[in-house]
């Protein structure tokens, strides 16, 4: 017979853990096997599994006392090489939904998902796929449509065209960037002129907001 799959929920709210234990009782194939309130119970539970199964999957909380979800991930990432972590929040904020898949979830699910799209979720994770939220899948998607393949962008601009886009980004209008970088008026407003025909926009906010948009330059930190 097929060993269930072993769940870890590391969530601060004993209404909502007691809801998702109910909810995998019902599942044949899901074992609940520990909850936690906190992120580092949660991991100080690990460092000894020689007398309890180990998690194939973390349902992690973003949202908690202490170390919250998004600076533990990487901590069970670590402690749990082969597990899956699936994100289940309350958050649908765009930072915190890349900033978690950069680190290594390969699930976010709200909280407001149904019952079964969550036992669902943790199935379609663990046989290789990914499940997420269909609001936060359409944000990801216009994200990726919107960043363009690396060596595209970074053939975009010539440096010297980086260089001033990146002075305009930072509030310098072109007589200032011309003294900045001892280069003739003149000299910076073609280049700026080039700049806005490579990036099909008509001034500097709208120059800025695309290059952000298509990765050239770093996210901010």
């Amino acid at each position: 017979m097929k060993q269930k799959i072993a769940v870890m929920l590391v969530e601060d709210n004993p209404e909502y853990r007691e809801v998702i234990n109910l909810a995998l009782e019902d599942e044949a194939d899901i074992d609940l096997i520990s909850q936690f309130g906190t992120s580092e119970i949660a991991l100080r539970s690990l460092q000894d599994m020689s007398t309890r199964r180990v998690p194939d999957m973390v349902l992690l909380d973003l949202r908690l006392p202490g170390m919250d979800g998004l600076d533990s991930l990487p901590y069970f990432k670590s402690a749990l090489p082969d597990a899956k972590i699936m994100i289940l929040t309350q958050s649908d904020d765009e930072s915190d939904v890349l900033r978690a898949i950069s680190r290594g979830a390969s699930g976010y699910l709200l909280k407001s998902s149904k019952l079964d799209q969550i036992t669902d979720g943790i199935r379609s994770v663990m046989a290789g796929g990914a499940s997420l939220d269909s609001g936060v899948a359409r944000f990801i998607l216009d994200t990726l449509q919107n960043n363009m393949p690396k060596d595209e962008v970074e053939n975009m601009l010539t440096p010297r065209e980086l260089e001033i886009l990146t002075l305009l980004g930072e509030g310098l209008v072109k007589k200032e960037i011309a003294v900045k970088l001892g280069i003739s008026y003149t000299t910076v407003d073609t280049h700026v002129a080039h700049i806005y025909e490579k990036l099909e926009v008509r001034n500097a906010p709208s120059a800025i907001n695309k290059a952000h948009r298509i990765g050239l330059f770093p996210p901010a930190e």
